[in-house]
């Protein structure tokens, strides 16, 4: 997933317009609010020093906003929410009033009534009405309340190398649609000789199980479902099966994936900037590391729809706030993050700072907006695009049409167990998948037991 990059001080009279006034956000000492009216609010997101333009970035933009908004003081830290440490920071109180979550958090935050209800004050904040419902729906408890707000969002295509396209007699404009496509034309990509791999996938280091959710999501499989309130393992079933298997047909039957595997997250970056790849399931952001990591060239990669097309793994971020957060924080709080991240308004600015930085524009993610505000932020990249968006059009175009599904709760455990079959159908020619997924779900009922 890209990181989120930071606003520029220009645009600040969008400020003006989102109707939270500095003076919505004054309250008594009681309410959050010094004896001035002025609200201080702990926020965390901001980038390590070690990344010195985004970090400078992220400063300028709170003292931008501070001026904008002398009522409201923003105490910025480091790092992101860790599950693991999250529920000492809250009791201890040393949690920040707006936290970044990944996507896999609101529902158990929620859950557990560990975020605040902000539905009532997202009436004063226009830009809400925007963002995609069905990213919002993450920050909700689907009994109508919302906890908190999308800033970005990814889901996984197929990255395929262009060139070698051509070369094995494919077009690289039409990239496979399904997986049955997938496994003819890495057939071809594998004929070309000289050690090519026509299809690379993942099996070490939770990779494999992550690999295996995204290409079952894709078939219309799950994971997981929940019961009446009691999680279970959803993919020993023929779907599942049928994931393995086309694995191991193209592994065994057609020497498409070529004898080297065991592979984690940089092995199929690495193969694909070595020219020797030829596809693999992956997010637009990957790009980027393929070209400045391993000195790929933007010019031979292409991104097209998740075969399948039932369902594509999908995550991102956002932010919540803490469950103590008084009204008047709240308030603060929200107008900070659609000054800064969730901020239509700001896009050609973000776009200029980017490409002035020589960060990537254009790259195929999702937006998170609708209407008037996707037009605002298409029209920014579009204008100072500086990688070949004309490569991303197969997967763009299948974007509203394939449904977005998030990460199975206990997500990394339970992805080190489905390494195990992905590692056994990739190097044992003998492997039983079903057999593989009958042992697999046992484990996984066993971890889903700690969900509620």
């Amino acid at each position: 997933m890209n990181t989120s990059l930071q606003r520029g001080a220009a645009g600040l009279v969008l400020v003006a317009g989102l109707g939270l006034s500095a003076a919505a956000c004054s309250a008594s000492g009681g309410d959050g609010a010094s004896a001035d009216g002025t609200v201080t609010i702990t926020v965390n997101g901001l980038p390590p020093a070690t990344e010195a333009v985004n970090h400078q970035r992220f400063l300028d933009d709170v003292a931008a906003f501070e001026k904008a908004n002398p009522k409201i003081h923003v105490v910025a830290h480091e790092g992101k929410m860790d599950p693991k440490t999250f529920a000492a920071k809250l009791a201890g109180g040393q949690l920040e009033d707006v936290f970044y979550v990944y996507f896999t958090d609101p529902a158990s935050l929620i859950a557990k009534r560990q975020v605040a209800n902000i539905t009532s004050y997202l009436k004063d904040v226009p830009a809400s009405a925007q963002l995609r419902p069905d990213l919002v729906k993450v920050f909700s408890d689907g009994k109508g309340g919302v906890y908190g707000l999308p800033s970005q969002n990814y889901s996984m295509g197929l990255l395929y190398n262009r060139k070698l396209f051509t070369q094995a007699g494919l077009d690289p404009n039409s990239p496979p649609t399904t997986w049955d496509d997938v496994r003819a034309d890495a057939k071809k990509i594998a004929a070309l000789g000289s050690g090519t791999t026509g299809y690379g996938d993942y099996s070490k280091s939770n990779t494999g199980g992550w690999h295996f959710t995204a290409e079952l999501y894709s078939i219309g499989g799950d994971i997981a479902k929940n019961d009446g309130g009691t999680w279970k393992a959803a993919f020993n079933d023929d779907k599942g099966k049928q994931v393995l298997q086309h694995l191991k047909d193209m592994r065994w039957a057609d020497n498409s994936m070529g004898s080297r595997q065991l592979l984690e997250w940089a092995d199929l970056l690495q193969m694909m900037a070595s020219g020797k790849l030829g596809m693999y399931v992956a997010t637009g952001d990957n790009i980027p590391t393929i070209v400045n990591q391993f000195k790929g060239d933007y010019a031979d990669y292409g991104l097209g729809p998740i075969p399948g097309g039932q369902g594509t793994l999908a995550g991102g971020e956002g932010y919540m706030f803490n469950a103590k957060a008084s009204p008047a924080k709240i308030k603060a709080g929200l107008k900070w993050l659609t000054f800064k991240f969730d901020n239509p308004d700001r896009a050609a600015t973000d776009k200029k700072f980017d490409a002035d930085h020589k960060l990537p524009v254009g790259l195929p993610e999702p937006m998170i907006w609708t209407g008037d505000a996707a037009g605002k932020q298409g029209a920014a990249t579009k204008q100072y695009a500086n990688v070949p968006q004309e490569n991303y059009k197969p997967f763009i175009s299948s974007m509203s049409s394939v449904p977005l599904k998030v990460e199975p709760p206990n997500a990394q455990q339970i992805y080190a167990v489905l390494d195990v079959a992905m590692q056994k159908v990739l190097t044992d020619r003998n492997a039983d998948p079903a057999a593989l997924l009958a042992d697999a779900s046992k484990q996984v009922d066993t971890i889903l037991r700690s969900v509620r």
